[in-house]
């Protein structure tokens, strides 16, 4: 009986390492999601340059410019970048959590996939060209339902230890 948690337990420390596809799956991924946000950054001081809007007085590098705080054009850059965190930053910690549980790696890599694609999707039709709806929420939804189908894996094979 030993020598089989021992096995368990090294399953279990297998999980998080470069030999675990699921594992290697949810890095590259999760590596695309972080550049994006990145990328909303820069898209945001785009925005701010190319309407010469800055919160700033230090940042006026234009003259006959004033700060100003309300553009739309920048505002909604910044809150596809604000949803992207309130979005993104949980699904990380729940899709690593999920990578513990040792799931399928077709269906994982194929949830981190879509994940991905659905908030790459989200800034397209929500900050570079905003179309009308069901788009943004169908690619909101999108994460969101696989977030909570995760979680509910997560507390599925670990609710027999509480």
């Amino acid at each position: 009986m030993s020598n089989n948690n021992n096995n368990t337990d090294m399953a279990t420390k297998d999980l998080l390492t470069l030999d675990n596809p699921v594992f290697c799956c949810y890095l590259f991924w999760a590596t695309v999601l972080v550049v994006k946000m990145l990328l909303m950054s820069l898209l945001t001081a785009l925005q701010r340059f190319r309407y010469k809007i800055f919160p700033n007085e230090e940042d006026l590098f234009f003259k006959n410019i004033e700060v100003q705080f309300d553009d739309p054009h920048v505002e909604r850059v910044r809150r596809a970048h604000r949803n992207d965190m309130e979005n993104i930053l949980p699904y990380f910690i729940m899709a690593l959590i999920y990578v513990c549980t040792n799931p399928n790696p077709l269906v994982a890599c194929n949830l981190f996939r879509v994940a991905a694609v659905a908030r790459i999707v989200h800034t397209l039709v929500y900050a570079l060209y905003p179309v009308p709806q069901p788009s943004r929420i169908i690619a909101f939804a999108t994460m969101m339902l696989i977030t909570f189908y995760m979680a509910a894996v997560v507390a599925l094979r670990t609710l027999s230890f509480i």
